[in-house]
């Protein structure tokens, strides 16, 4: 998720994940009540009383076709899809597993950026308006500044170490979210900091960390203007605000 700090452009991927659905495996259980003899009642029981509780992730197998959905979810969650638009998703999972599909993914497949840029389109002016919104909230903290760029800067530990110029790499621990809270990238759950160059790094950041000496640590909301503008990334919305926690831990010229 690191490279989510990287200007290049958004690509909307269209997969097809569906035929990894572990959903034929939940037709498994009328087989044996189908069969008659009174031998497989027990062989069922057992299994069941044996068997994990059902939706428990027990293999790496089941958490890694759940992290499918889990990345599926974040692609769809920028369509705002209706409940009912999902359920329509739901079934075409179903279909494709079970391999009939209603309608020619030939077909219709090519017409999917078209439909998701329109449905983004749309969303970008509502998020906007909710960003500027958080951006006005957090300008008025304690200690906050806004910029013309529209940063809003507050430092929350202060540095006694150097600051870095737009030229230098540094080395940053950061936690990014959006402004319901929502994180979508982090150096620590990496468990490592990140090492990159000012000048390789979203306006925001290029324009905030410079304001940090080492040691310190601060707050940066970034409008879409100088984050990812109304194209967005897969894990964060067309239009969208960011809020970034840095802690400067070295500069490197």
């Amino acid at each position: 998720m690191r490279a989510l700090l990287y200007v290049f452009p958004a690509i909307l991927m269209a997969q097809a994940p569906p035929a990894k659905s572990p959903t034929p495996a939940a037709k498994a259980a009328p087989s044996a009540k189908a069969t008659p003899s009174p031998k497989a009642a027990p062989a069922a029981k057992a299994a069941t009383a044996t068997g994990p509780a059902a939706g428990a992730l027990t293999t790496d197998d089941q958490k890694i076709i759940y992290a499918v959905g889990l990345s599926l979810g974040q692609q769809l969650s920028q369509l705002r899809l209706s409940r009912a638009e999902l359920e329509i998703v739901k079934r075409a999972l179903t279909d494709q597993a079970a391999g009939k599909p209603a309608v020619e993914l030939s077909t219709w497949g090519p017409k999917i950026n078209t439909f998701a840029q329109d449905r983004m389109a749309r969303a970008v002016p509502l998020e906007k308006a909710r960003g500027k919104a958080y951006a006005d909230k957090a300008a008025a903290e304690p200690g906050a500044t806004k910029a013309a760029s529209g940063l809003v800067y507050r430092e929350l530990t202060a540095g006694t170490g150097a600051s870095p110029k737009a030229t230098d790499k540094v080395r940053v621990n950061y936690r990014g979210t959006l402004v319901d809270g929502t994180e979508f990238d982090s150096s620590y759950k990496g468990g490592k900091p990140l090492e990159i160059g000012l000048n390789g790094v979203i306006p925001c950041w290029t324009e905030g960390v410079q304001k940090m000496k080492v040691g310190g640590k601060s707050k940066l909301v970034c409008p879409p203007e100088i984050a990812y503008g109304d194209g967005g990334r897969p894990s964060i919305p067309g239009g969208a605000t960011l809020m970034f926690e840095i802690e400067l831990l070295a500069v490197n010229p």
